[in-house]
């Protein structure tokens, strides 16, 4: 057994045994994510100037469309990663497509989104940072993802990011 699966089995074996924690599981795996993407909605149209809006809207949509539409829809085409639940024959606590793991793209997607509000206000950031972590950790918990896949769905996000935000959008969050 690798090291993945065995965090996976660690992890894993802590659902089913309470209620409140399975609850929590779900939801974090299953639900945050709907939270986080309000907040930074709110967030965004909340700023005074139309080009603070724009330019933060721009570097959030291409962020998570580059990892999660491109980059972790790339690397599945190339390799395909079998989920948890299809490898040890369990049953996750959420309903989730077969599609391949690795990476995740609930990571990546979230990842990229809440990395520009690390630049509009660092608490607010690091708040939503902790939310995706859970998401990630819940991930597992349910059973839909091992730990690898957690860890390149973060990776993914953060490298689109740093891509929109230093090569393409580079200059325009002066203007």
């Amino acid at each position: 057994m690798n090291l993945d699966q065995s965090i996976f089995n660690f992890i894993y074996n802590l659902s089913g045994e309470n209620q409140l924690l399975d609850f929590l599981g779900v939801f974090f795996a299953d639900y945050a994510g709907y939270l986080l993407l309000l907040v930074v909605l709110i967030t965004v149209f909340f700023f005074e100037s139309w080009k603070k809006k724009i330019y933060y809207l721009s570097l959030i949509s291409l962020s998570t469309l580059i990892s999660r539409g491109i980059i972790t829809e790339l690397v599945r085409f190339f390799y395909y990663k079998s989920r948890p639940f299809e490898a040890l024959e369990i049953t996750p606590l959420i309903t989730e497509a077969t599609k391949a793991a690795f990476p995740s793209g609930h990571m990546a997607f979230y990842t990229a989104l809440i990395l520009p509000m690390f630049l509009v206000d660092g608490r607010k950031g690091l708040y939503m940072g902790v939310i995706v972590a859970l998401m990630g950790l819940a991930r597992v918990f349910v059973g839909v993802h091992w730990p690898l896949d957690i860890l390149g769905g973060i990776l993914t996000g953060l490298v689109s990011f740093y891509l929109v935000y230093k090569f393409i959008l580079r200059g325009l969050e002066s203007k």
